[in-house]
């Protein structure tokens, strides 16, 4: 086996234009040999739309790009799904017939080929060379994806990792939607999942986007987000759905600062409170003792000043 050890870059138009280590080895240990999985060459193309799946229907065959026309007049949207499948574009919408004001080469394709189960590549037939026609068709994922994005409208949004985006309770903050341009008008709607109840709002599409504010963040809003673009193009409608957002609520710097604050006046009232209680206590044992003496000696008092008081009145008397 050859054992060269080519390091590309992936910029590389051939195998051979990637760099080598200049390996001298003459055998390939278990394992390390080389297996590839090619995938066919783009061999259709729609041209002349707003996106890569509209417009005028293009076959790659023999090297050569060309119109394609259907020369048996037999194409339905069952023969167009297959190339829209192929493309990548969904399904088929519509299949139109154009009338090219000069004459040109074309392809001849089979729709009953199609049908059947065979390859694009295997019922493209050679056609004509003088033709004033060919198709054009309309997958159903004609749009490009929305773009979703969150802003601060002040200050308290901040990057999360991976879990999305977190905005601080009580904040404002704008989800914005925005599209490609590619039509004129169109309609944004905003989903979303939050607290488990699902809310939704639409404004239309202005300059290709629109943006919906939310003047101060409560946990309500917290939940997953997103766009999608609606819009009636070519007798048909037509939408495109984002990306998901995951916005998370937290409580503010400010609240949790408050909420320190009234923890720590908290513990402090109450050890204030049980500091006063015990002196309290403390003090009321001594005073009740006092009393007492207090109370013996005023009576042991009287019975001593009384026995003189009551002589010296009977001696009075007499």
């Amino acid at each position: 086996m050859w054992t060269k050890e080519f390091q590309c870059e992936g910029s590389e138009s051939v195998l051979l234009d990637c760099g080598s280590s200049g390996s001298a080895r003459n055998t390939c240990s278990p394992g390390k040999a080389v297996g590839l999985t090619c995938s066919e060459p783009d061999d259709v193309r729609l041209v002349g739309g707003a996106s890569r799946c509209a417009g005028g229907l293009e076959v790659k065959q023999h090297g050569d790009w060309k119109p394609v026309d259907d020369q048996f007049s037999d194409w339905n949207l069952k023969s167009a799904a297959v190339v829209c499948r192929q493309l990548d574009c969904g399904s088929a919408v519509s299949i139109e017939r154009r009338e090219d004001s000069s004459e040109r080469s074309v392809w001849g394709i089979r729709s009953s080929c199609l049908q059947s189960g065979s390859t694009l590549r295997e019922c493209v037939s050679r056609g004509s060379d003088s033709s004033y026609s060919s198709l054009a068709l309309i997958c159903s994922d004609l749009l490009v994806q929305p773009i979703i994005s969150l802003s601060p409208s002040v200050d308290g949004v901040s990057e999360a990792q991976r879990q999305g985006l977190q905005v601080f309770r009580g904040s404002s903050f704008t989800i914005s939607c925005s599209i490609q341009p590619q039509y004129p008008g169109g309609s944004f709607h905003l989903t979303s999942t939050a607290s488990n109840t699902a809310h939704n709002h639409t404004q239309p599409a202005v300059n290709h986007s629109a943006h919906f504010l939310f003047p101060a963040a409560d946990h309500a809003h917290q939940g997953i987000y997103s766009c999608v673009y609606h819009i009636y193009v070519f007798s048909h409608n037509f939408s495109s759905e984002s990306q998901p957002l995951s916005l998370t609520v937290s409580a503010s710097p400010t609240d949790l600062t408050i909420r320190l604050v009234l923890l720590l006046l908290t513990v402090v009232l109450v050890v204030t409170a049980h500091c006063f209680y015990c002196k309290a206590t403390r003090g009321q044992k001594p005073g009740r003792e006092e009393n007492i003496e207090l109370d013996y000696y005023n009576l042991g008092g009287s019975g001593a000043e009384g026995g003189p008081g009551e002589e010296a009145g009977a001696q009075g008397t007499e």
